[in-house]
């Protein structure tokens, strides 16, 4: 009897073992399926940013930091799965591409803002993405911080760019349009911008002299035309007097 009660006890001793073998198995599996999903979401943006239909300025650096993002994460997906064919190959050929350097760049410096509304807003939407890629890598240490400063402050200086440019086409638009007042608006804000920034540079002068400049003949148009108005509005009183009806005493 003792021995029955015994193998029972045993029988059930292993089966929770077996039991929580299974469910450590499985948790296994979850995280590892957890971390692919993870590695492939990661992959896939940063493909996107490589693929860069919104034109945004990536220089070679630029790429070599995403072919590396692409890089850490394949070798990372190889470490849960190994002998992955597909994933063996993808490494080999992104390191090619790494070794090779071979990149189709875009100079922020001298690239040319799009005149399409959608287009632009495209290129900004790309420049905050690439710009959370530049942090992520930085803050993840795979990123010196040199090269992060050098990366950042050209999307930086872009940003205002494009914020300066854009205010400045409203503008343009409104001044063509005969709405000096918007014009003024626009060109102030454009002008508050660059006076805002911590630090200078040539495109930051020329453009800050460029507004001043549109302002004060903005001014100049503004105080003419109330002048204009003044004028036409004694002319029509003097014309209203004349014609009123004389008043009998």
């Amino acid at each position: 009897m003792a021995i029955i009660i015994a193998l029972i006890i045993g029988l059930v001793i292993i089966a929770v073992i077996a039991n929580l073998l299974q469910q450590h198995k499985e948790k296994q599996d979850a995280d590892r399926r957890q971390e692919m999903t993870k590695y492939k979401t990661i992959i896939e943006e940063t493909e996107l940013m490589i693929a860069n239909d919104s034109s945004v300025p990536i220089t070679r650096n630029g790429f070599i930091i995403l072919y590396r993002r692409v890089l850490n994460s394949l070798k990372k997906m190889n470490e849960l799965t190994p002998g992955n064919k597909d994933i063996h190959a993808r490494i080999k050929d992104c390191t090619g591409k790494i070794e090779a350097g071979e990149f189709h760049t875009i100079e922020a410096e001298s690239m040319h803002l799009p005149e399409n509304e959608k287009a632009l807003i495209a290129l900004i939407q790309g420049i905050k993405k690439y710009r959370i890629i530049l942090r992520s890598e930085h803050s993840k240490g795979t990123l010196s911080a040199a090269i992060f400063l050098e990366e950042d402050k050209k999307i930086e200086h872009l940003q205002l760019r494009i914020n300066v440019e854009s205010q400045m086409r409203r503008g343009n638009t409104a001044r063509s349009n005969g709405m000096t007042g918007s014009a003024r608006q626009y060109y102030e804000k454009a002008l508050a911008t660059l006076d805002a920034q911590t630090y200078t540079s040539e495109y930051i002068v020329a453009a800050r002299e460029k507004t001043a400049q549109i302002l004060t003949e903005i001014a100049s148009e503004l105080s003419a035309s109330k002048a204009e108005k003044a004028t036409k509005t004694e002319s029509e009183d003097n014309l209203d007097a004349l014609f009123a009806p004389k008043k009998k005493w």
